[in-house]
C-alpha cells in the first residue's frame, strides 16, 4: 500500500464502534479513520459525501441493513463486513468484498485482512458487489422455513409459523409467543430474522413480530409507533425509534 485507505465505520452498537476504532488506529498504516455512523441511514450520506477508500460494515443494522445500504449507494468503496453471526451468504461476497469479520473482531483477525489489502488486485466493482447481493436475496427466499424447533425436555417439538404472533428477546433468552402459551429458544433475534418469510418484520431491537396478527399501528411520538396484536393475549408492543423504516416499508410498500 501506498498511502493508508481512508477508512468509515458502521455499526449501531456504540461499543462495536469504539472496539473497532481503536483497532483500526493501532493500524496507521493501512488506514486513516474519517468517520463513523451509528445507522445505514447516517451511512448512506456520509459516503456518498465523504466518498472513503474502505468501509467497515455491521450487517444487522435496524431502518437500513449493510445489504440495504449498499443497494443506494451511489460510490461502493472497498467493504469489510462486520458480523456476529457466520453466515452461509457472506461467502458470495469473498471475491467482490476484501474481507468479513466476525464480531467481537481480535487484533489478529484484523492483521490478516491488512495482509489481504496489501496484496489487493484491482478486481472490486459495483456490479459484482450487486449481483452478489441479488444472489443473496434469492436464497434467502429458498432458505425459508416453516416452524420453528422447541427443546421439551428429551423431546424437540416444532411451532408452526402461523401459530406465533410474535418473538421477544431478553438479556439471555428468546421467547416465542403462540395463542395458547410461550416457548423459550436458542436462536437469537437476527438468527430468526435471516431465516423467516418475509411477513415476519423487526420493529424493536427486542421484537419481531408475524404481521398477520398486527391489528393495527398507531402514530407514537420520536418516531415510535404502538403495535396492536390481534392475539389471545392482545399484545400492545412500542417499536423501536430507529426501525421507524421498517414499519414504513410494511404500510406502505
Amino acid at each position: 500500500m501506498n498511502k493508508p485507505y481512508t477508512v468509515l465505520i458502521i455499526d449501531d452498537e456504540h461499543l462495536a464502534r469504539l472496539r473497532l476504532k481503536k483497532l483500526v488506529e493501532k493500524f496507521t498504516e493501512a488506514f486513516t479513520l474519517v468517520g463513523e455512523a451509528k445507522n445505514g441511514i447516517e451511512a448512506l450520506k456520509l459516503i456518498d459525501d465523504i466518498k472513503p477508500d474502505l468501509i467497515f460494515l455491521d450487517i444487522e443494522m435496524p431502518g437500513l441493513t449493510g445489504f440495504e445500504l449498499l443497494k443506494k449507494l451511489n460510490h461502493i468503496p472497498l467493504i469489510i463486513f462486520c458480523t456476529a453471526f457466520e453466515d452461509y451468504s457472506l461467502k458470495a461476497f469473498e471475491s467482490n468484498s476484501i474481507d468479513y469479520l466476525i464480531k467481537p473482531v481480535k487484533e489478529k483477525r484484523l492483521e490478516q485482512t491488512v495482509l489481504k489489502l496489501q496484496q489487493l488486485k484491482d478486481n472490486f466493482s459495483k456490479e459484482n458487489v450487486l449481483t452478489a447481493l441479488s444472489n443473496i436475496a434469492l436464497k434467502k427466499k429458498d432458505n425459508t422455513i416453516a416452524s420453528i424447533a422447541v427443546k421439551k425436555g428429551d423431546k424437540i417439538v416444532f411451532v408452526k409459523l402461523e401459530d406465533i404472533s410474535h418473538f421477544k428477546a431478553t438479556e439471555k433468552y428468546v421467547t416465542l409467543f403462540t395463542n395458547s402459551g410461550c416457548e423459550l429458544i436458542e436462536q437469537s433475534l437476527t438468527q430468526l430474522e435471516n431465516k423467516l418469510p418475509s411477513h415476519f418484520l423487526r420493529v424493536h431491537r427486542s421484537y419481531l413480530i408475524n404481521t398477520h396478527y398486527v391489528k393495527d399501528f398507531q402514530k407514537y411520538f420520536n418516531n415510535r409507533y404502538i403495535i396492536n396484536l390481534n392475539n389471545s393475549k392482545k399484545t400492545i408492543i412500542t417499536s423501536g425509534r430507529s426501525y421507524k423504516n421498517n414499519i414504513k416499508s410494511f404500510i406502505n410498500p
